[in-house]
């Protein structure tokens, strides 16, 4: 997925092609196929809800509320306190497969934890929250969209309706023939953009308020911050890192550039028409890269595809080196600072390389966005689940160095799966 390919409705909204692509009409189709869930819940709620207006109407006007009304109400209470936990579990599967038209990032999937659970989790709850909202609020706000996009076909189609007609009356006038409808109708065709921008945006809050309420989740499955000592571990990084270096510089790089040296002087011994001669004069110049290399690593902890390629690149790399098939998405922008780039890059590569050892996963996907003064790292992947920092899988160590960048490191991973590591890191 590219710049030009935002993965969820809200991101493209802000992209000054939204009207020439599909998003509007991936949108549109949320909005209908939302109509007929939200008219079902809408029609089950009135039911229930009647009694009670007609009881707090009663009351406002003076009138005492009559027995039966008041035992239809205790009745149809506790029957729908009963039957919502229940009635809530395909309405939340149905929209979070339906969410997938204007938000292509995963939710975690709802799970069955026996039939107690769902009268005691949040999670449950919070499930029959989205549907009493779906049936109330989004009926509402569905309502007064409606009645805009009616208001603007009357506008649009007002010459031809006062051609047809003595008078039409066009929102806050009235018109006789179609040549004096002619302006409100340039005037509705001007306004059909900002209505493709508002059911966009209808469908945005729609899709945010059903990641927020079912993308939360409980115990195991919830994102548990993976956090240690930032002094610790910035004493400990720092430490390593000279004992590297000094490792290297007193012994390893002594006896690289002793070879470098013995392998210039034998080119200068050896023929330039032996057949001995191109093979040392590969190996010199190899050993001159591998001395730069070293240098690079000493001293930057750096991997050069960083360098080269940049953070998208050097994932993508990454990717394509996996032993499972990973969709890398990048919604950079600005350029990062060294050090976050290097940390989310060795984010990504534990964390695939957990994905090929421990998960036992078809497929993975890496997220890098960009949001004002912060980096997201999202690694998702659809294999078994139950990782834990405790098991020794490598998170640890990944957490120190998150938060010695001065970021943090987030875990969901429930039993069965799926799994996703998102790292947050400052860009200042």
């Amino acid at each position: 997925m590219t710049q030009a390919d935002p993965p969820y409705l809200a991101q493209a909204l802000r992209r000054p092609r939204y009207l020439l692509s599909w998003w509007p009409w991936r949108a549109l189709a949320y909005l209908l196929t939302t109509v007929p869930i939200a008219g079902a819940l809408a029609v089950g709620l009135l039911v229930v809800g009647a009694p009670l207006l007609a009881a707090v109407n009663a009351v406002r006007q003076g009138r005492p509320v009559e027995l039966p009304l008041v035992l239809f109400l205790t009745v149809g209470s506790l029957v729908t306190l009963a039957l919502a936990p229940i009635v809530s579990i395909p309405v939340a599967a149905v929209e979070r497969w339906r969410l997938g038209v204007v938000d292509e990032r995963r939710l975690p999937p709802g799970r069955w934890s026996g039939l107690s659970a769902r009268y005691t989790t949040a999670a449950a709850w919070r499930e029959v929250a989205y549907a009493c909202w779906l049936g109330t609020v989004v009926p509402i706000a569905y309502w007064v969209f409606a009645l805009v996009a009616l208001l603007d076909l009357t506008l649009v189609a007002s010459p031809w309706l006062a051609g047809d007609a003595d008078e039409v009356i066009v929102v806050w006038a009235t018109v006789d023939t179609p040549s004096e409808a002619v302006p409100y109708a340039v005037l509705g065709v001007l306004a059909v953009p900002a209505l493709w921008y508002a059911a966009g945006a209808l469908a945005a809050g729609q899709a945010a308020v059903a990641r927020w309420l079912l993308g939360r989740t409980d115990d195991g499955a919830a994102l548990r911050e993976v956090a240690r000592s930032r002094t610790r571990l910035v004493d400990a990084y720092e430490a390593e890192r000279r004992r590297i270096e000094r490792d290297v510089h007193d012994g390893a790089q002594p006896r690289l550039t002793s070879l470098t040296l013995q392998l210039g002087l034998a080119r200068l011994d050896v023929p330039a028409d032996s057949p001995a001669a191109r093979p040392l004069a590969i190996a010199h110049d190899q050993a001159k890269d591998l001395m730069v290399m070293l240098r690079q690593i000493v001293h930057g902890i750096r991997p050069q595809s960083l360098t080269d390629l940049g953070l998208a690149g050097a994932v993508r790399e990454l990717a394509g080196e996996a032993t499972i098939p990973v969709t890398v998405h990048a919604e950079l922008g600005q350029p990062l600072p060294e050090t976050i780039e290097t940390t989310a890059y060795y984010v990504v590569s534990e964390a695939l390389g957990n994905v090929a050892r421990h998960a036992r996963a078809g497929r993975a996907e890496v997220r890098l966005t960009r949001t004002g003064d912060q980096l997201v790292v999202e690694v998702h992947d659809d294999g078994r689940g139950g990782a834990d920092p405790a098991r020794g899988t490598g998170l640890t160590g990944l957490s120190d160095r998150v938060a010695a960048a001065g970021g943090r490191l987030l875990l969901a991973s429930p039993a069965g799966g799926p799994t996703l590591v998102r790292v947050e890191l400052p860009c200042r």
